[in-house]
């Protein structure tokens, strides 16, 4: 091994001097010494590392590498969703997440010693029961996905019943998400076609359903919870939170579980996360919730005060019989998510939603109007698909051309389809350019 000299640099914890400290106490004189009685079959080959760089050095580098990506905000235009959105999020969001008290992904385990960060969750929690109608919700999952696949799991629990049933048309990826955690869990997924509800006696201890669909189509959440209960199963509703800006909530409509994703609240797009899943029920099905939940009562001095409460559904104390396993908490995201509503407020919330519908269906409606594209969908909120006269992932291209990022491909589901999604980040100049885009495509 080489012994390689190092510069010290504010993001390597040990200086030379602090790891001359620690081998001298060792007894040993170096870091060849310390290693050589591991045997050498052990022990890794020479890397070949290149010298070490300065910080600026090493920015740039990075910087090089991160440029090799393109961010939304590089396009004159996005129209891509299928799960993460784009949308404008108030300067005072960030301002408030980045202050240091808050720097955190823990939910504390001894809640006294951060009440501040215990009331954000709070807070959040609120904002969640208030948008989805439910009695109560916990403190936020890892992402929209594991926040579906806890919700059915959890009807397996309170039903008692392995068999968990699925609309066809709920997206893929949640679908893949819960095939994961069910893998080792003797729990059978079984697929159902809406012309199988009202037909058939189902052995199911849920429906689990999305709206919007997968392919941006809004469903009749009212008869499939019907039908749900008609057969004593419980309804599992997936759902986009600024959907129901300005539709009811799902709890209008006895809904036992609603689970969402929280990334259009507030949180900015990007590959992978960090996401937030947003989870819901009725109060009945409390101790069978996974996550975190936060509750608010008085100390002894008869203020208010807020404490995790029913802890002992959860992993820290129940290990393996626990409700679920989540360790390390989204704080950091649910406080962006509760800045963000907070900031937008009921009515702002409400104009969002509508801005989002109206330009989604100014954008369709134009397009219908291009010779050889069609829409699909008959009833939709921000998003939909556009039949295309050519493969899809022409039509992309073509649109990266012009500086435009287009929608996701759906051509297995619908022959050549192509979903967009239209915020209220798109202007109406971006939406004419779109649509002009498109009726310039030849094939």
């Amino acid at each position: 091994m080489k012994n390689k000299s190092s510069n010290n640099f504010p993001y390597i914890p040990n200086t030379d001097t602090e790891k001359q400290l620690m081998l001298d106490a060792i007894g040993v004189s170096n870091f060849v010494d310390l290693v050589k009685e591991i045997p050498t079959k052990y022990i890794n080959p020479e890397i070949d590392i290149p010298e070490d760089l300065s910080e600026q050095d090493l920015v740039k580098l990075l910087e090089s590498i991160s440029s090799k990506n393109r961010s939304i905000a590089s396009f004159d235009a996005s129209f891509l969703g299928a799960g993460v959105y784009d949308h404008y999020v108030p300067s005072i969001v960030k301002s408030i997440v980045q202050r240091g008290e808050f720097v955190t992904a823990y939910t504390p385990y001894q809640p006294e010693v951060s009440q501040g960060t215990l009331q954000v969750g709070f807070e959040f929690q609120t904002f969640i029961s208030e948008i989805t109608g439910m009695d109560v919700s916990n403190s936020g999952m890892y992402d929209g996905p594991t926040a579906f696949a806890e919700a059915c799991l959890m009807a397996v629990r309170i039903k008692r019943n392995k068999n968990i049933g699925v609309l066809h048309s709920v997206d893929e990826k949640l679908v893949d998400v819960l095939k994961s955690y069910t893998m080792f869990q003797d729990v059978n997924i079984i697929k159902i076609e809406k012309d199988q509800l009202g037909k058939d006696d189902l052995n199911l201890s849920c429906l689990a359903f999305q709206n919007p669909n997968s392919v941006g189509e809004i469903e009749d959440i009212k008869k499939l919870t019907e039908l749900a209960h008609k057969n004593n199963i419980l309804a599992i509703a997936h759902v986009s939170p600024i959907y129901h800006g300005m539709y009811e909530s799902p709890g209008k409509y006895g809904i036992d579980i609603v689970t969402a994703e929280g990334q259009s609240l507030g949180v900015p797009t990007s590959f992978g996360g960090p996401f937030i899943g947003l989870f819901a029920s009725k109060k009945e099905y409390i101790r069978h919730m996974p996550g975190r939940i936060i509750g608010k009562t008085k100390d002894k001095d008869n203020n208010d005060a807020f404490v995790l409460t029913l802890q002992t559904r959860e992993q820290h104390i129940r290990r393996e019989n626990a409700t679920s396993n989540i360790c390390t908490s989204t704080q950091l995201i649910s406080l962006i998510v509760t800045v963000y509503l907070a900031t937008l407020g009921k009515h702002g919330f409400n104009e969002l939603a509508h801005l989002c519908y109206q330009k989604a269906h100014y954008a369709a409606s134009e397009i219908s109007k291009i010779k050889g594209f069609e829409i699909y969908n008959k009833k939709f909120f921000n998003e939909f698909v556009i039949i295309c006269p050519d493969y899809p992932r022409n039509i992309n291209n073509f649109l990266l051309e012009n500086n435009i990022l287009g929608g996701k491909d759906v051509s297995k589901k619908i022959h050549n389809g192509l979903m967009i999604a239209v915020t209220e980040k798109n202007s109406k100049h971006q939406i004419d350019r779109l649509i002009n885009c498109l009726g310039n495509y030849k094939c």
